[in-house]
């Protein structure tokens, strides 16, 4: 007989907490290895740092995909067990998975067909373009590790098992920080591999992290059940799972737009390096909100279809206040100390020039962030997905690129900086817009018998 979930019943304080803090501790291990993958790369080759920087939209694009399906399946899942539909729940899993496969197939055969061409879009430098084919074809190739990681991971979130989580995550995290200096820098016997190096040790550890996800829902994940004999694609539930996913991946896909066109307006290899350099700190910073918000979209879903308004408020509050202490924080580490988060990429002086000022401009709108990051989770758990996806577009391609121009020209370089604190603090008011219209009306016509 089932029992009710946790997310429905457990004092708020210390849900949020057991939920959200094993999850923040994988996605600030993740962010490290991030950051490591680059510090290693940087001491191979400054060419090799410059490639990276250039493939990272398109990883991010990847994971967007990866993590928006997962969102979806996260958002749907959670609500039917809130129902207390379980076959539905059942059903939400075994099709996340197949989609999640279809899509590794897709990237896979983008990165086949035109890992040369994006290269030489942004450089004529031989080597760099060389080196960024060779990582961007074998993160893209063997990426059904990523997408299975992923889509196995939040179906242990959506059932409130964020310890589980956590521990494959850190286990594909930790693998790839011991073997990143092993095979680029040809360590115990392994031949010295470069920046390939760098690509496999990634996709290994993407891939470890994977099974282990799957072990551990195996395992311990009995609420819901992956019949994959009996299996059938049921394009209902597909339909279900993108109509929050397909605004998720959009909403994510964007900033790998929106660094296409911020390297294409910043022109110089050091400021592409800069701002590479700026995604591997911001995500060390951003990472564990994500986790926050990765655990609170159960929490706000699972809720939701339970038609408890005053849990699902009482989750806002808390998320809001830890997420905006946070970001704080992660603001003035980085504005007082930017020449140490630019020693571990072996800065030299012309990178100094550029960093220093850019990571006193850029974090002055993570506090900004840290509020939308909140209510967007709140969006998609609520299936107002789209709404959340409006607030990003806005941001990322309406605001942050024209302005970024604008500003190069009316003033010069260092200026360009200031369009990401500006774009932070104008999605805060259009995320506040947007839970007085939308979040709160549906919120406030939940009752018991809905």
């Amino acid at each position: 007989m089932q029992t009710e979930n946790k997310m429905g019943v457990m004092k708020m304080n210390r849900l949020l907490i057991t939920m959200a803090l094993p999850i923040m501790i994988s996605m600030l291990i993740q962010s490290l290895y991030n950051i490591v993958d680059s510090v290693f790369v940087a001491q191979y080759s400054k060419d090799g740092l410059t490639a990276v920087s250039l493939c990272f939209p398109v990883q991010s694009l990847m994971i967007s995909l990866a993590s928006g399906t997962g969102v979806g399946i996260n958002s749907l899942l959670s609500r039917r067990l809130g129902e207390g539909k379980f076959d539905l729940a059942n059903k939400a899993a075994t099709n996340g998975v197949f989609v999640g496969i279809l899509s590794s197939v897709f990237v896979a055969i983008i990165g086949l067909l035109f890992s040369d061409k994006f290269f030489q879009y942004f450089t004529d430098t031989l080597q760099t373009i060389e080196m960024g084919r060779q990582y961007m074809l074998i993160c893209t190739v063997f990426s059904l590790g990523v997408f299975m990681q992923i889509v196995a991971e939040r179906l242990l979130q959506a059932t409130g098992k964020t310890h589980l989580s956590m521990m494959s995550q850190m286990s594909g995290a930790i693998m790839n920080i011991i073997l990143d200096p092993i095979m680029i820098f040809g360590y115990l016997g392994c031949p010295e591999m470069g920046i390939v190096g760098a690509a496999m040790a990634t996709v290994i550890g993407q891939w470890f992290a994977a099974a282990m996800a799957f072990f551990l829902n195996y395992r311990y994940n009995k609420e819901i059940k992956l019949p994959f004999r009996q299996f059938r694609p049921d394009f209902k539930v597909i339909a279900d799972i993108y109509r929050v996913g397909v605004p998720a991946i959009v909403m994510q896909s964007i900033t790998s737009i929106m660094t296409f066109g911020m390297n294409k307006i910043l022109g110089e290899d050091v400021a592409i390096q800069i701002f590479g350099v700026y995604f591997k700190i911001n995500s060390f910073i951003f990472m564990p909100i994500f986790g926050l918000t990765n655990a609170l979209i159960p929490i706000f879903a699972y809720n939701f279809g339970a038609c408890k308004k005053e849990r699902i408020y009482e989750a806002m509050r808390l998320g809001l206040k830890i997420s905006i202490s946070m970001m704080a924080i992660g603001t003035a580490l980085i504005m007082i100390f930017p020449e140490f988060f630019l020693n571990l990429f072996d800065a030299d002086s012309a990178m100094y020039q550029v960093g220093v000022p850019a990571l006193r401009i850029i974090p002055i709108g993570f506090c900004f962030a840290g509020y939308c990051i909140v209510i967007i989770s709140l969006l998609q758990a609520i299936n107002a997905a789209s709404i959340s996806m409006v607030i990003s577009i806005a941001r990322q391609l309406v605001i942050i690129l024209p302005c970024a121009y604008i500003l190069k020209s009316l003033f010069g370089f260092p200026a360009v900086w200031a369009a990401l604190p500006i774009a932070e603090i104008v999605a805060m008011v259009l995320c506040f817009i947007f839970f007085r219209k939308i979040c709160y009306p549906k919120i406030e016509a939940l009752t018991p018998d809905n």
